[in-house]
């Protein structure tokens, strides 16, 4: 099974869009499946449901950190070409869904409170986050292939 539809299966089984990306690349940064949920648990609905940057983009970030993310704070270089590879990410995001916030690919005006709503067949067919996270699971498959992590 691939990455994307990994990430899509996990979202459709009640992972936020954050854990689901993140979780969907375990057998990569080696994490445990605990681990990997709790630490990517405030990222869904757009960091808290703040409805900020897209829970899908953060786990797509938080995976492309454990695979290539510097650990020398005083090498510029290296943070230089983590935030680029970022940015790419982003870019790549933005380019094939319109917007990297949350609100926005939603068509929300505000953040809509800190219940998360509840999983139902009308809910999953008014949002486009099962899309969303198999597009950036996609994105990441495909930099991680032409990009092998070197550590």
């Amino acid at each position: 099974m691939n990455y994307s539809t990994k990430a899509k299966e996990l979202f459709l089984s009640g992972h936020n869009c954050a854990q689901a990306v993140f979780l969907a690349f375990s057998d990569l940064t080696g994490l445990d499946e605990t681990a990997s949920l709790r630490l990517s648990a405030s990222f869904g609905g757009g960091m808290g449901k703040l409805r900020e940057v897209c829970g899908a983009v953060s786990g797509m970030f938080m995976v492309a950190g454990l695979l290539y993310g510097p650990d020398d704070p005083t090498d510029q270089s290296a943070k230089s070409e983590h935030y680029a590879r970022i940015q790419y990410l982003a870019s790549k995001f933005r380019e094939n869904n319109g917007s990297i916030i949350c609100r926005d690919l939603l068509g929300l005006s505000k953040p809509d409170g800190c219940v998360p709503s509840v999983r139902t067949n009308e809910y999953y067919s008014k949002r486009p986050c099962a899309d969303l996270v198999s597009d950036a699971a996609e994105i990441l498959e495909k930099y991680i292939f032409e990009n092998p992590p070197k550590h």
